[in-house]
């Protein structure tokens, strides 16, 4: 028994002098393991309530737009951009703000918002939209150039057609007809067969004189021979 006692106090003296070694250490890391916990769980529930809070603030503003009234979208809309920038909300929020905007008169505003949603969406589908609207105002405003320029950004390939589509509006608008024409057809080119809006894109294609003339060798045909040589 005696032997045991003596074998259990070294133990036990080994693991005193281990802890008093490496016990700050071993605490260190339980601590930093239940911060890491701690925080995650604090995350998740700090990002449920962001959700949470914008989402209401989203309502607002869908709410102002079905009602037409800017003045009610305005509050709703800032406080999505100031305090919940980096949620889903927010860029949803300045798309439907812009078109409140913009059907009120406030071209200058509605291009802001959708400024906005460009800097900071981060989501190519919402950018694509707002450079769209963006490129729409102008259209509106008389700013072709511009338009044009706002429309050269690389897109999703789902929005060509209707890039090529508004590209030939401003060229037209621009007296462009050869260039809109050509732009119509790029449109035309890209949509589905069975879309109801190729109906409209042909309707101003062909207002415009129809499909642009095909070169003969560019259509396959061969090319005239050239002139023979004189003869000596």
């Amino acid at each position: 028994m005696a032997v045991y006692d003596l074998e259990e106090q070294e133990k036990l003296e080994d693991l005193k002098a281990w802890w008093a070694t490496y016990g700050k250490y071993v605490s260190a890391a339980v601590v930093t393991a239940a911060i890491v916990v701690v925080g995650v769980q604090g995350w998740r529930w700090y990002q449920h309530s962001q959700a949470q809070q914008a989402s209401v603030l989203y309502q607002a503003v869908s709410q102002a737009v079905r009602t037409n009234e800017p003045a009610k979208a305005k509050d709703p809309a800032a406080q999505l951009v100031e305090r919940f920038s980096g949620t889903a909300y927010a860029p949803r929020a300045l798309l439907l703000y812009a078109k409140l905007l913009y059907d009120s008169g406030d071209k200058a505003q509605a291009k802001a918002q959708l400024q906005w949603v460009i800097d900071h969406a981060g989501q190519d589908e919402l950018q694509a939209i707002a450079r769209f609207r963006i490129a729409q105002v102008l259209l509106d405003e008389k700013q072709y150039d511009e338009a044009l320029k706002t429309l050269d950004a690389r897109t999703d390939e789902a929005f060509a057609a209707i890039y090529a589509d508004l590209r030939g509006d401003i060229l037209a608008s621009a007296g462009k007809s050869a260039d809109a024409r050509g732009a119509y057809q790029a449109a035309l080119a890209k949509l589905d067969a069975k879309s109801g809006y190729r109906t409209f894109v042909q309707a101003k294609l062909d207002a415009l004189g129809g499909p642009l003339a095909v070169p003969a060798d560019a259509a396959g045909a061969p090319a005239a021979p050239p002139p023979a040589a004189p003869s000596r």
